[in-house]
């Protein structure tokens, strides 16, 4: 099976409030999406997390890394400077990128960062997956999907989820 996320900001206490989380500190919260994560992800199945994974040192990210399910793919995200730290075991992620184009069932899954308003193939039935806005309203893109944790009840969100959620349209309105 094929999961994203994204936003998870492991390690961030600062979320907590930023976002109005239901979590009375870095500990719960933590625990929680470790839970909700590893309730739903398989240790083989894949998972991608489309940025801001975890607020910390490498030794942080590791530890958490350890614990949550999966074979585990990172699209970076602005707080992600763990990976910049020498003790980070970069073979607890298969790998780092920028943006990847993912193909599953002949449709395109275009994972980003950040939510954009025009990708390769939109009109032609790929969908973009981003996070970044957490729990903020913008703009309804159509053939995107938010899979950030703040609006995904704090747990990864399968690809056949967001089939079913996202209603793929090519002439650039919202089917719902």
């Amino acid at each position: 099976m094929i999961y994203f996320t994204a936003d998870t900001h492991f390690g961030h206490g600062n979320i907590i409030k930023y976002e109005n989380r239901p979590f009375a500190d870095i500990e719960e919260m933590n625990t929680h999406m470790i839970k909700n994560w590893n309730e739903k992800v398989e240790p083989d199945d894949d998972i991608y997390i489309l940025g801001d994974l975890i607020f910390g040192k490498g030794q942080n990210a590791n530890d958490i890394l350890n614990q949550l399910n999966g074979k585990k793919y990172l699209v970076k995200g602005n707080h992600d400077s763990f990976l910049r730290d020498k003790k980070f075991d970069r073979d607890l992620l298969v790998w780092v990128k920028d943006y990847y184009v993912l193909k599953y069932n002949n449709r395109k899954f275009v994972l980003f960062h950040y939510p954009i308003q025009v990708w390769d193939c939109r009109h032609y039935d790929s969908i973009h997956l981003y996070g970044h806005v957490h729990s903020k309203t913008i703009n309804k893109i159509p053939n995107s999907y938010n899979v950030g944790v703040d609006v995904n009840n704090f747990t990864p969100i399968s690809i056949e989820e967001i089939i079913e959620k996202v209603t793929v349209c090519t002439d650039g309105t919202m089917n719902e």
